[in-house]
């Protein structure tokens, strides 16, 4: 600092001790205009963050005030897998009088938990792919009619997993044929299968009630069907080998969680909450695989909300994995399996939860509240393989449908809650 300066200062001290008007005066109209600058500018961070969604902590400027997450909500129901046998489609064609199929008499009962949500989730198993030439075709290389999907967005399901074993039935067409029919979906998120790299890595961000949200997805494996050479991108495939069933030991699948992790982190600052929907597990199993276990602990630790698990075709525990809830296997909510003794395979469950975001040292927080565990029974009349009709549990529908309705009931409601016992499930019917 030069001498004048340092005489300005001296000067300026020496006023203002000495009480000259002139001096006060000043100080006073210096002191206002900082105070209405920094008022101004709390104001306006206040306006132009106003509709922000996630506001970052890690400023440490001491004029930087962050604006709080604004609480908010929306209620989210998620169902099992949807599979359509030829005998579905065949009863479909009959209820739509031989035009077209008709498959909403099947699913209708979905409506009373689709109706009061906002988001509502469901795996589809079979590619929907048989138009442009594509006829459908039955068990084990499944491609079903688009109808089917219709059913489903009727009753307000927009959030869609295609990522299956089964994804790869219909070959490369199959795939580019669902791309194109769920593109015609208006307001519907659908994952797992794409018709090229830059669909596949395009960050998709869905919204409902200031909550940003999106899902990711992928399957175990494509029944063996080779992917085609160079497009990766039309299914998500995180392989596991069962044969050894170690996930610890097994390359190919520690190699994938790379890009598994690089998928989220591309989208996971983009979004409040985060989804990720899982076809994998061993088929008719009770409990969780040591691959679906290592997956949700991966998951959890890179700060994913929930995850959905499919493909096992049977009702498997949930609990939560550290913050993250999960779901291991929803069961079949639509399908012909036989049915055994136990009904294991035409039974599954439907899970409402509302989704709620809050603030937590200015960054958002996701948490489950006012969750309802439903189970569902898949009829069929077994001599004539029609009928197909999703019936709840709680409704009085069921003793109908069911007579043994209560030990089955039992049954699936220990083995859902066999991993934490203090998720609520809904009562059956009295």
């Amino acid at each position: 600092m030069d001498n004048r300066n340092q005489k300005s200062i001296k000067n300026f001290i020496y006023n203002l001790k000495n009480g000259s008007p002139k001096t006060l005066s000043a100080v006073l109209v210096i002191i206002g205009i900082v105070v209405v600058l920094a008022v101004g500018s709390i104001v306006s961070c206040s306006v132009n963050n106003a509709d922000t969604q996630t506001v970052s902590n890690t400023n440490t400027d001491p004029a930087y005030i962050a604006t709080p997450v604004k609480e908010s909500s929306f209620k989210m129901s998620i169902a099992g897998d949807y599979i359509i046998y030829s005998s579905i489609y065949a009863g479909a064609k009959e209820l739509a009088g031989g035009s077209g199929y008709d498959f909403y008499p099947m699913v209708k009962n979905l409506k009373k938990f689709t109706k009061d949500c906002d988001v509502n989730y469901y795996n589809q198993e079979t590619v929907l792919a048989a138009f442009d030439g594509m006829e459908p075709s039955d068990y084990p290389m499944f491609v079903s009619p688009p109808e089917a999907g219709d059913a489903m967005m009727k009753l307000g399901y927009n959030l869609v997993s295609t990522a299956t074993n089964h994804a790869l039935d219909g070959g490369e067409q199959g795939i580019l044929n669902s791309c194109k029919y769920w593109k015609k979906q208006k307001n519907v998120l659908m994952a797992g299968t794409y018709n090229s790299q830059k669909s596949r890595d395009t960050v998709k961000i869905k919204e409902c009630n200031g909550i940003t949200y999106t899902m990711l997805n992928y399957t175990y494996d494509t029944n063996g069907i080779p992917v085609p050479e160079g497009k990766d991108y039309l299914v998500n495939v995180w392989p596991t080998n069962l044969s050894i069933n170690n996930p610890q030991k097994d390359k190919k699948y520690q190699e994938y969680k790379k890009q598994v992790k690089k998928d989220i982190d591309a989208v996971r600052d983009q979004v409040d909450f985060l989804i990720v929907a899982i076809h994998a597990g061993v088929e008719y199993q009770p409990l969780e695989s040591a691959y679906q276990d290592d997956m949700a602990q991966f998951l959890s630790d890179n700060d994913v909300d929930l995850m959905i698990g499919t493909h096992p075709h049977v009702i498997e525990p949930a609990r939560y994995v550290g913050d993250m809830m999960c779901y291991y296997s929803l069961g079949n909510l639509l399908c012909s399996q036989y049915q055994d003794e136990n009904y294991n395979k035409v039974t599954s469950i439907l899970s409402t939860f509302t989704v709620k975001k809050s603030n937590d040292n200015g960054k958002a927080k996701i948490t489950f509240e006012d969750m309802n565990n439903e189970l569902l029974y898949c009829y069929f009349n077994q001599d004539t393989w029609r009928g197909h009709k999703v019936i709840p549990f709680s409704s009085n529908e069921i003793k109908e449908y069911l007579p043994e309705y209560k030990e089955v009931y039992k049954t699936y409601k220990d083995v859902f809650l066999k991993l934490d016992k203090t998720l609520p499930f809904a009562p059956c019917a009295k």
